[in-house]
């Protein structure tokens, strides 16, 4: 609970994965992968219910033995390859029976995201009295240094600039979702069916945080971080 807002975290854990095979309870430095978000999760201080939603019993089973909570199935209908992202969100807000008045997606993807990360954004969301906030971090190589390659394989700007740019430091800043937080009241999330709009704030991740593990080269990667 946070400022006397009740908050439920999800974390969404379906059982099929084309790019990386049972990528939620592949090992990642000696454990599951989603035991990382479940221990982040239940390391936070405003979180009342942790819940993972899934439709595959191993899933389950290892979510529950790291201290989470299965209380139902995801339906196979909602655990598709084309499945919508809000589809199993909207599902859980409308099948507990208690009521919250913020809920957190935590995505298994994102190991490295911490209990603190967690709680921050919590607070900026409630302090700036916000519907959603989501987390970024700072684009490693900026979209003004972009291209596309035209007909005849030439390079055209993505972001055209007036003035040429010398260096990185002229350039503005600019963010990408890394996939880690994503917080809204319930009230926004049944009433839009979405988990940001125009007027979602920003909570800000460093890089080595904000690694999204979609490719057994992101797992390997996250196995050698763990290891320096």
């Amino acid at each position: 609970m946070i400022d006397k807002k009740t908050v439920l975290a999800i974390i969404p854990a379906r059982g099929g994965s084309k790019g990386v095979p049972r990528k939620n309870i592949r090992d990642l430095g000696g454990k599951p992968l989603i035991a990382w978000t479940i221990a982040a999760a239940r390391a936070s201080a405003y979180l009342d219910r942790i819940i993972v939603s899934t439709d595959d019993a191993e899933i389950a089973d290892i979510s529950r033995q790291f201290g989470a909570e299965v209380p139902f199935m995801r339906p196979d209908e909602l655990a598709r390859d084309g499945s919508s992202g809000i589809d199993p969100v909207i599902h859980a807000l409308e099948t507990l029976p208690e009521k919250f008045d913020y809920m957190v997606l935590l995505q298994p993807t994102s190991p490295f995201r911490s209990a603190a990360d967690i709680d921050q954004g919590l607070e900026l969301c409630v302090r700036e009295k916000a519907e959603s906030c989501v987390s970024v971090t700072e684009n490693g190589k900026s979209p003004y240094w972009s291209y596309k390659i035209d007909g005849q394989n030439r390079l055209e700007p993505l972001f055209p600039v007036e003035e040429k740019i010398a260096c990185r430091q002229q350039l503005p800043k600019t963010y990408a979702l890394n996939g880690a937080i994503y917080i809204a009241s319930t009230r926004f999330v049944l009433a839009n069916r979405s988990l940001q709009d125009d007027r979602t704030l920003a909570y800000i991740m460093p890089s080595e945080r904000s690694l999204d593990i979609d490719s057994e080269f992101d797992l390997r990667l996250a196995n050698v971080l763990l290891k320096a």
